[in-house]
């Protein structure tokens, strides 16, 4: 059976514009959204302290009336579903449905010049990076890394590089663009399309080659063995295949985009079966991994790679602000130690920016977090505690010899 069609796209959203809420007749205090967390600026500041003011005069401390509360829940609530459905698309009963990816791969057009476009907190573009990394890909395809910009969209930035050892946003390394949308209008023909990572560009024809992340690990895997320095590390061999994709039809849509249809999910019922069929899956796996180092037995698959850029997300990000709270990762005792395991793959670790990846979901999904206030790191999210040993590694052989192919060392 063929591998079914892994959707990769991951947006930001656009900040919406500031609105004015009339209080009375001449009051119009200025309602501050997005810039409320990023602007220290004494507008921001004399716009709060006016709201505050006026409902003091109005209704001291006691709350304001029923009639006000109800008509601001009804036009947030408005504003919420027209926000949600540009940012994701959902069926009549209000479940998510990711649209699909415009640009797939045809292995036979791809040059040997080739850039890769990611951003940091993509699930979906972590993917690629993981694998370039692991092939030793990291001459053969140059990366350019997209930061989250104030508008919501993928910017390029030139963010210095203190510690040297985990990925930052840059600027555009091959076309010197400030976005990532300019990056995609360049193609023959221009786009006015979503500009999603990651996306892989013809260096010499100024094309979109592909931006389905699947299409690019697989790519990354085979297609690229006589530049890669680990050409013998293969994460998807022939006689595991059909097992890969069996797992990859369990974990896409239960686990991948699972979480998001929890997060993203428009009404109760939509959200009710998404959590549903999330954990019931957490929990298979879980139990799978009890008897079994990685997905497919002793070897690191590319169905493991796939698995772990969502779990590394999960207690940092999806357990809270996407709603998948029935349980921490953590409480899982085999997958928690199967992801540490994965982590401490030399290389993987330098590809997990944590930080950014919070910013990219708190500070920029401004309908699932208005204020946009980042959490504090959970503590068992750190790198120090990754690094703990998983003890996995006596399940098999194959691990000890992984990591001797690879070059560096993670650090306990």
């Amino acid at each position: 059976m063929h591998c079914i069609s892994l959707p990769s796209s991951h947006l930001l959203l656009h900040s919406p514009p500031k609105t004015t809420l009339k209080l009375a007749s001449h009051v119009s205090p200025r309602m501050f959204f997005n810039d409320s967390a990023t602007n220290n600026n004494s507008g921001s500041t004399n716009g709060f302290s006016l709201i505050k003011n006026v409902s003091q005069l109005l209704w001291g401390a006691s709350l304001p009336p029923g009639i006000l509360i109800s008509t601001v829940r009804t036009a947030w609530t408005s504003t919420w579903q027209i926000m949600m459905s540009q940012l994701a698309p959902s069926d009549p009963s209000g479940a998510y449905t990711r649209p699909p990816s415009k640009f797939r791969l045809n292995p036979t057009a791809a040059t040997t010049k080739l850039h890769l476009y990611v951003g940091l907190p993509c699930p979906w573009a972590h993917r690629t990076l993981i694998v370039r990394a692991l092939k030793g890909l990291e001459e053969a395809v140059p990366v350019s890394v997209a930061g989250h910009g104030l508008d919501g969209s993928w910017e390029f930035k030139d963010v210095p590089d203190k510690d040297n050892d985990i990925l930052v946003p840059t600027m555009d390394r091959v076309n010197r663009c400030r976005n990532l949308k300019e990056v995609y209008r360049l193609r023959k023909g221009g786009y006015d399309g979503r500009a999603t990572v990651p996306m892989l560009w013809d260096v010499e024809k100024k094309e979109v080659v592909c931006n389905e992340s699947y299409d690019i690990i697989e790519f990354f895997n085979s297609g690229l063995n006589e530049l890669a320095q680990h050409p013998g590390l293969d994460l998807s061999p022939l006689e595991l295949k059909e097992e890969i994709e069996e797992w990859n039809r369990v974990i896409y849509p239960n686990v991948n985009n699972g979480v998001y249809r929890c997060g993203f999910a428009q009404s109760q019922e939509a959200y009710d079966v998404a959590v549903s069929g999330l954990f019931s899956t957490l929990a298979r796996i879980d139990d799978h991994l009890g008897s079994s180092r990685y997905l497919c037995g002793d070897r690191l698959t590319l169905a493991d790679i796939c698995l772990f850029t969502t779990l590394i997300r999960f207690d940092l990000v999806y357990n809270v602000l996407f709603k998948c709270t029935k349980k921490k990762l953590l409480e899982y005792t085999n997958l928690h130690a199967y992801m540490r395991d994965v982590y401490q793959i030399p290389k993987v670790a330098a590809t997990c920016n944590f930080l950014e990846i919070m910013d990219g979901y708190y500070r920029m999904l401004f309908p699932l977090n208005p204020g946009s206030i980042r959490p504090v790191m959970p503590s068992v999210c750190e790198h120090e505690f990754l690094c703990r040993p998983s003890e996995r590694e006596a399940m098999s052989s194959v691990g000890k010899r992984v990591r001797h192919v690879l070059t560096c060392n993670v650090e306990p």
